[in-house]
């Protein structure tokens, strides 16, 4: 029997000596797996979030036309079970991990324990903590920059001058330090803009609803709400129209298709929103190329431009041009 060795040159061994020379020392004729196209392990934070769906979607699209096997595992928001996600999925023999994190603990342990198994990672959308571990490459959003164009565009709907309350997403996760830093900025440039409150809603629309329920309480002269997701941004605004509140302003960060017959209707105003399938298919594209030892040009961080979603804006987009073929349905 042939001594395969370990680790990621030796993983790639049949592949470099080619199919007809493993049949003949062999006899056996090797899987798709063992003529080089190993599976590609995918560790995502849920498969509730539109966002991570049209992620994966975009995975799963790109590796059927290359024709590579995905195995996807997905957290449900549960970090200590992503961590044990992710061993499982290093001890398949997978080429790269493609890895959305539910938080930077997750992240950590995660990339930690790729390094050790000598597989490449390829983040997607949260980054983990400096010095935890070395990524191949990093593909997101720059939230900070889109926070910072939407909450100025928002500011200016009611004159630079007036009250925001703000929904944060989970707390720690790079979206979130960025989407708050982002708004942050804007605030910071336009100082008759005050934000007089700040809660957690981790990305949910029902947590949203609730906190801007006793958000609206609290502040009878609130001008806008910055929801740092989409989602936040639906539940808030839907808080306000049930408490009869009137002319405020609603922002969110994401481009859910749902969104899109919000604008239009003006239950919400304005989104930033991302491309999370060409996210997907640029993260698995990135994975071939690092098992086939091909990936020494790809960046350390590829982010992926925004675009402002207003009234002004919307008819000139559909769903499926942020969120993959099927998103137009979704409205």
């Amino acid at each position: 029997m042939l001594n395969m060795g370990s680790g990621l040159a030796s993983r790639r061994w049949l592949g470099a000596v080619g199919l007809g020379a493993v049949v003949a020392a062999t006899g056996v004729v090797p899987t798709a797996e063992a003529a080089g196209k190993m599976p590609i392990g995918v560790s995502v934070a849920d498969q509730k979030s539109l966002f991570y769906v049209a992620a994966v979607a975009g995975m799963k699209d790109e590796a059927a036309k290359q024709g590579y096997e995905l195995r996807i595992a997905s957290a449900s928001n549960n970090s200590s079970q992503q961590i044990k996600q992710v061993q499982d999925l290093l001890v398949q023999n997978i080429g790269a991990l493609i890895f959305t994190s539910q938080d930077s603990t997750a992240a950590a342990a995660g990339v930690k324990a790729a390094n050790k198994a000598d597989v490449p990672v390829i983040a997607v959308d949260q980054k983990p903590e400096n010095g935890s571990g070395k990524l191949a490459t990093y593909i997101a959003t720059d939230s900070v920059a889109a926070a910072r164009e939407l909450c100025t565009w928002q500011f200016g709907q009611f004159g630079n001058k007036g009250n925001i309350a703000i929904l944060r997403g989970v707390l720690g996760s790079t979206a979130e330090t960025q989407r708050s830093q982002g708004c942050k900025e804007a605030l910071a440039k336009t100082p008759g803009v005050k934000a007089v409150a700040e809660q957690t809603a981790n990305w949910d629309e029902t947590e949203a609803y609730k906190a801007a329920q006793n958000i609206l309480t609290a502040n009878p002269e609130l001008n806008a709400f910055f929801g740092e997701s989409d989602a936040m941004a639906l539940g808030a605004a839907k808080a306000a129209k049930q408490a009869g509140r009137t002319g405020l302003v609603f922002v969110g960060i994401d481009g859910f298709p749902t969104m899109f017959p919000a604008i239009k209707s003006g239950l919400v105003q304005a989104t930033m929103a991302q491309n999370p399938y060409k996210m997907g298919v640029m993260a698995v594209d990135n994975a071939i190329a690092l098992m086939k030892g091909e990936g020494k040009d790809i960046p350390a961080e590829q982010y992926i431009p925004t675009v402002l979603l207003n009234k002004d804006t919307i008819d000139k987009y559909k769903p499926s041009d942020f969120y993959g073929p099927t998103a137009d349905a979704m409205q």
